[in-house]
């Protein structure tokens, strides 16, 4: 999240816009498709002594499919209460 602060004009995008929402989202949920993108990830691997490729494996195809389908849960909502998808129909 701190990387794009510098990359949108606050004037453009305000503290409570739908981006800085989508940024966080992500942010927030994408450290789950790899093990050592997060920091709870990491202390998995200590703890449980789970191991990278098993989590490749295992877990992180099905991480990646949630991930997608909250950021496309979170558009639709955003459409649909925006009224944007009701007008296609």
């Amino acid at each position: 999240v701190a990387a794009t602060m510098g990359m949108y004009d606050i004037t453009e995008f305000g503290t409570d816009d739908k981006l800085w929402q989508l940024i966080a989202l992500c942010a927030g949920t994408g450290g789950s498709i790899l093990i050592i993108g997060s920091a709870s990830g990491v202390a998995l691997m200590g703890l449980e002594k789970v191991d990278f490729l098993w989590y490749a494996k295992k877990v992180s195809v099905g991480a990646a499919v949630g991930y997608f389908a909250g950021i496309a849960t979170y558009l639709v909502q955003n459409a649909v209460l925006s009224g944007g998808l009701m007008d296609a129909v």
